[in-house]
């Protein structure tokens, strides 16, 4: 195995390693619906050495896990341990519905060398008290690996998982982080709670500054953002977030304002139905590669497609 660090060490690792602005990779695939390994590696290395982000969460919700095979997702972390390689960290998605092909994923995860896995809390559609059930999931994935495990609620999933639940999951040895996709209120008291422990994130880029600043946090663990709202020659979260960083709050600030017009933009085109589908094609606008989504998603139709370049004309991003 060739995790970088000892399973007692895995806090501490992340606590110095796991911070900046971190991505949800999307997953690009051929006309076949093949993976496109080819786009996929030139996704990579525009996230890593042109954006320069700090860290990449591969094959999540955004990167359509759920209809590629357990043989593509790894392929997938592999092509993104390679491309990385010491430039950025990597956080691979092992949610599944089956416990055993979580730690199929997980284990892989260890042997290729990513930072740290991110586990989705297991979907409990017909619980009404689900605390005893995930807390045992996640001491179980503790107790058999020791890669470090980050945390992953949403409302998806049938419930939200308490700050204090989060807290008492953050005492195993191996539980480095949480993306929490909750409201302020509860990642603000799970900050409180065990911020010695966990580092918590969200998903909300807009929230981020105000989180570094307020909170005290040092990850941005992930959606789209970094690299839909983001170009060679336009970076302005990572910029904003190196001046929150460097204490610089006002100058911080102002650069974050300025993005307003590029989210509002992004927001207006947006179908309800087809995130992905939307995702992929504005990527493709910014010159990186998107290509068709799998079912059961749905693919943009031509009036969408108009409606996001159109979007993307009025963002104000730079391009070139």
């Amino acid at each position: 195995m060739s995790t970088k660090y000892a399973k007692q060490d895995a806090k501490a690792y992340a606590r110095q390693h796991f911070r900046g602005v971190w991505a949800a990779t999307a997953t690009p695939f051929n006309a076949d619906l093949s993976l496109d390994e080819a786009g996929f590696r030139r996704n990579l290395q525009h996230w890593i050495h042109t954006l320069k982000l700090g860290g990449l969460f591969v094959s999540g919700k955004q990167g359509e896990f759920f209809s590629m095979s357990v043989a593509e997702r790894k392929r997938t972390f592999e092509l993104a341990v390679e491309e990385a390689a010491g430039h950025c960290g990597i956080v691979t998605s092992c949610s599944d519905t089956n416990l055993d092909v979580v730690l199929e994923l997980a284990r892989h995860s260890q042997d290729i060398g990513a930072d740290y896995i991110v586990v989705h809390s297991p979907v409990l559609h017909f619980h009404h008290d689900a605390e005893a059930t995930v807390y045992e999931y996640y001491r179980h994935l503790s107790e058999q690996l020791d890669i470090g495990i980050a945390l992953w609620n949403h409302p998806d999933c049938g419930y939200i998982m308490s700050p204090e639940l989060c807290a008492r999951i953050a005492e195993l040895p191996n539980i480095v982080a949480i993306k929490y996709s909750v409201d302020r209120p509860l990642y603000k008291k799970l900050t409180e709670l065990a911020g010695d422990k966990i580092l918590v994130s969200t998903a909300s880029e807009e929230e981020w500054l105000d989180n570094i600043i307020e909170l005290g946090w040092q990850l941005y663990l992930c959606s789209t953002p970094p690299f839909l709202l983001q170009t060679a020659v336009d970076q302005r979260i990572n910029d904003y977030t190196r001046l929150a960083f460097e204490g610089k709050h006002a100058e911080a600030r102002a650069v974050r304002d300025s993005l307003a017009p590029a989210r509002q933009a992004f927001k207006s085109a947006r179908p309800s139905g087809t995130p992905q589908a939307y995702t992929k094609y504005w990527m493709e606008l910014l010159g990186q590669v998107g290509g068709p989504v799998r079912r059961p998603l749905l693919n943009l139709t031509d009036a969408e497609k108009a409606a996001t370049r159109e979007a993307l004309a009025r963002s104000g991003l730079k391009l070139a």
